[in-house]
């Protein structure tokens, strides 16, 4: 009797690490898609590099865990970057050194050099 409740005991704690990975490898991918937005680059994929036991969390017990992710700036060449997470907690988010993305549509400059930016300033004469 004592070692059947043991066992139900052992499979529900397996049960909620696995339910507090999922949920980690879930918050990971929204952080990753957040990041890559912001950053203007492509996702590719992410995956669970490790996870460890760690002492934290709400429950005292939780996980500890690094997520890579793949990126790109051109559609050709991938690279990757970590996410380290603490429980539901992204601790930090590592880039590797990476180009500038190049667009199709850049930022054209309006104005001139001097702080010229519109026609109704350089002609009020403080820019001659």
């Amino acid at each position: 009797m004592m070692s059947d409740f043991l066992l139900f005991v052992a499979l529900v704690v397996i049960g909620a690490f696995f339910w507090q990975l999922r949920q980690m490898a879930e918050l990971s991918r929204v952080l990753a898609e957040q990041a890559c937005k912001k950053q203007n680059v492509q996702l590719l994929a992410i995956a669970m590099e490790s996870a460890r036991p760690s002492i934290g969390g709400n429950t005292g017990i939780c996980w500890k865990a690094t997520f890579m992710f793949e990126f790109s700036t051109d559609g050709i060449n991938q690279y990757r970057g970590h996410i380290v997470m603490h429980a539901n907690r992204a601790q930090k988010i590592e880039w590797p050194i990476f180009p500038e993305p190049e667009w199709m549509e850049s930022p054209t400059a309006s104005g001139k050099f001097g702080g010229c930016g519109t026609s109704k300033s350089c002609h009020s004469g403080k820019c001659h």
